[in-house]
């Protein structure tokens, strides 16, 4: 009976998502429901509640609004574009140089940004008009910048990895460590993908001219800065001087005076940056809330433990039911957001990867990639249309031109399957 009920309101939960009704809302909704038609409407009433106390009033969840602010304060101060032009300084002269210049000032703009949506548009804006000007195939140059913000998954800070860590009461620190050399070899194969297709069809992507050293070396000031921002961002999470939190804080702060050091902060900017991250803030505060509620709402219905018990008595190697896993991720993530169905899904399946023994931190890594794989296929795309609002690129082109690096992220997250040490190993030395 309780398993009925729950397949029933999760059926009807994916319809609410996919009439664009807002996801913390239309979880929120469905758990007490859910929780009220199996438990009482007291007890249901009192659950919702607390759960929505719990969020607003919790320490940890501050993370969300200060590498939000952290990223909007870079935006606004055009931090983004003095990312972009150095790279493009350095390397813009070689074969596809400025789409590698977008995977490379994207890499380094998400390390001081949470969002990976943020980046695309934040590159779509910056990015497409260089490319444009100097005559760059559409395809490449839309399907560059689409693919970069899904590196955003994987770098910290991640907004992936932070409610990933929530949902399965997870180290966010060791998963912000098993993000990095995930997301730079990845980003090694984009720009392998890119400087390839540049090789074999010139035209696509015309060559400008090289920099001099002397304006090269002017520009490095701005990166060096982002890098060391980072680097203490990191750094001290590594080292235990500070949790995710106080990470967020002192990169915030760091943001904020470099963009002041750099006299590209008015006042005017600052109440945009701000205003900006509380709206997004509140987004991902209720998103938390609804996956609470509703995360009660399917532990009492048994579905994830009876799940994990059907899928570990299987006869299969254990390997077959992790990929039939992430295969119901990728399934699901093309109907509907990424994000909205990682949180729906992972409170169901978390029991059976624990049950078959496997290392949650690697499997939030290889889920970041499956959701990174999801945000450039379609029919929910969210990367591409991202790109396709603000460059006003026919979704088509678009598609095409994300596809070569598709291949790149399959071939990393086969790896990834294959290597977990590739995840694993950057915690395991820093974090006990």
């Amino acid at each position: 009976m309780n398993e009925l009920t729950g397949i029933t309101l999760l059926l009807l939960l994916l319809l609410l998502f996919a009439t664009g009704i807002e996801l913390g809302f239309a979880m929120a909704v469905i758990g007490f429901v859910g929780f009220a038609y199996l438990k009482g409407f007291q007890v249901a009433t009192n659950l919702i509640g607390r759960d929505l106390f719990d969020v607003i009033t919790n320490y940890g969840y501050t993370v969300f609004p200060l590498f939000i602010l952290m990223g909007q304060i870079g935006y606004h101060s055009g931090i983004a574009k003095n990312l972009y032009d150095s790279a493009h300084k350095f390397i813009g002269h070689i074969p596809g140089g400025l789409a590698i210049a977008t995977i490379l000032g994207g890499s380094a703009f998400k390390s001081i940004c949470g969002s990976a949506t943020a980046t695309t548009a934040t590159f779509a804006s910056v990015a497409m008009p260089e490319m444009d000007r100097y005559g760059y195939d559409q395809r490449l140059s839309t399907g560059t910048i689409a693919t970069v913000g899904t590196l955003g998954c994987l770098i910290p800070p991640s907004v992936v990895l932070i409610l990933y860590g929530i949902i399965t009461e997870q180290s966010i620190g060791k998963l912000f460590l098993a993000g990095i050399i995930p997301a730079l070899i990845i980003g090694l194969f984009f720009v392998g993908i890119i400087y390839g297709w540049a090789r074999i069809n010139p035209k696509i992507a015309p060559v400008s001219e090289r920099s001099t050293w002397k304006v090269r070396a002017r520009s490095l000031p701005a990166v060096l800065w982002v890098f060391l921002i980072f680097a203490v961002m990191i750094g001290g999470i590594m080292l235990g001087f500070f949790t995710p939190t106080e990470a967020g804080s002192v990169g915030a702060f760091a943001v904020l005076l470099l963009a002041l050091a750099q006299r590209n902060m008015s006042f005017k900017k600052y109440v945009r940056s701000l205003s900006e991250a509380i709206r997004t803030a509140g987004m991902f505060l209720m998103l938390i809330a609804g996956s609470l509620i509703l995360g009660h709402f399917i532990a009492v219905t048994n579905i994830p433990q009876g799940i994990a018990d059907y899928l570990s008595a299987l006869n299969v190697n254990r390997y077959v039911i992790l990929f039939l896993i992430c295969l119901v991720y990728e399934l699901g993530g093309t109907f509907i957001e990424d994000l909205a169905f990682m949180i729906l899904a992972t409170p169901i399946f978390f029991p059976t990867i624990l049950k078959l023994g496997f290392d949650p931190i690697w499997f939030g890594i290889l889920i970041s990639v499956v959701i990174m794989v999801g945000m450039i296929i379609p029919p929910v795309a969210i990367a591409v249309f991202v790109v396709k609002n603000i460059t006003k690129v026919p979704t088509i082109i678009i598609y095409k031109g994300s596809a070569p690096f598709l291949i790149g992220l399959i071939l990393f997250w086969g790896l990834l399957f294959v290597f977990p040490q590739l995840a694993l190993w950057l915690p395991s030395m820093f974090i006990h």
